[in-house]
């Protein structure tokens, strides 16, 4: 009964917080001032940005292939791009789910075993966390002194550092345990673990590893520009630094993991980023809401099909 209550805690809490976190901005921001600003908005950008978007996502699909590569897989490209956006999707639903639900998708229609694709998708996070702490580094770059300013009064050093020690430790302990353990658990861990270190190890043993580190750099140039071409159909954020977008684009990126697709959280985010600069609230959580919509509405849209279509296109295409 508790596994039951712990995974409907998991799938409710984050709905909970993203309605209440609705609620909230809609509190700052009233609905009728949203919707003018819809109404002043620049289509042709956001429409340009959800493109660069879509670009970004069959990109993510397309380097996906490079690391099966090595492992003696070759996946078709269909079958990639909307597993791809089927997990966008499934984790709106339930958090993190979705990169289960795309290894699942690619053991069920390629035959790939479901540990080494999964494997290949925590791979291709690092991948992405590796570039997203380099954008935090420009970032930090170009706005030092304010940033540094700001944080250095917020963070106790002492105390980060204590929770990292704990963390550590209590990592070296489990893999100590598994290591000896004889347990039916244990050697069914390792064995999964296995699977998934040869998964991630894929990045090291492929024969395009430029091209995996193209698509990389592609994934997230595509992710910035959108954000940024899309604050230019907001007249009142036109003008505003490449400095500023990236501490939006970094903050709004964090709310993500918040709620289920950053639903609430994510204008929230923008405007707790714009705000340090000075931007006013209204246009930068009408924004916020521009932005997350228009992102999210292209994935139900590809999503959907991809989960219709996906039996459908594997029947047609079997053998």
């Amino acid at each position: 009964m508790k596994p039951k209550i712990t995974k409907a805690i998991k799938i409710i809490l984050p709905l909970l917080l993203g309605v209440f976190l609705v609620w909230y901005s809609l509190s700052k921001v009233s609905l009728d001032e949203i919707v003018e600003y819809l109404k002043q908005s620049d289509y042709e950008w956001i429409v340009f940005g959800v493109f660069l978007g879509l670009l970004s996502h069959m990109s993510r699909a397309y380097r996906w292939r490079f690391q099966l590569e090595p492992m003696g897989y070759t996946i078709k490209y269909p079958n990639s791009f909307m597993a791809v956006f089927a997990t966008y999707l499934i984790n709106y639903t339930i958090p993190r789910a979705g990169e289960v639900a795309r290894a699942t998708i690619l053991s069920n229609y390629e035959n790939v075993p479901f540990e080494k694709g999964f494997g290949t998708i925590v791979a291709e996070r690092i991948a992405d966390l590796v570039v997203m702490m380099g954008i935090i580094v420009i970032t930090l770059f170009l706005q030092f002194d304010f940033i540094y300013g700001f944080f250095i009064e917020r963070l106790n050093p002492l105390k980060i550092g204590f929770v990292l020690v704990f963390v550590m430790l209590g990592v070296y302990l489990f893999f100590y345990y598994l290591k000896r353990s004889n347990s039916k658990w244990a050697s069914k861990l390792r064995s999964f673990l296995s699977g998934l270190i040869e998964g991630v190890l894929s990045i090291f043993k492929m024969k395009k590893k430029w091209a995996f580190i193209f698509h990389t750099l592609f994934i997230w140039a595509m992710y910035v520009l959108m954000f940024y071409v899309t604050s230019f159909a907001i007249p009142d954020l036109k003008g505003i630094s490449l400095a500023v977008i990236l501490v939006g684009f970094i903050s709004a990126s964090f709310s993500i993991a918040a709620t289920n697709g950053g639903i609430g959280s994510y204008p929230l985010a923008v405007y707790a980023a714009f705000s340090l600069f000075g931007i006013a609230q209204e246009p930068s959580i009408a924004f916020g809401w521009i932005m997350w919509a228009s992102q999210t509405l292209m994935i139900i849209i590809f999503g959907g099909l991809s989960l219709i279509y996906l039996p459908v296109y594997n029947r047609k295409n079997k053998g």
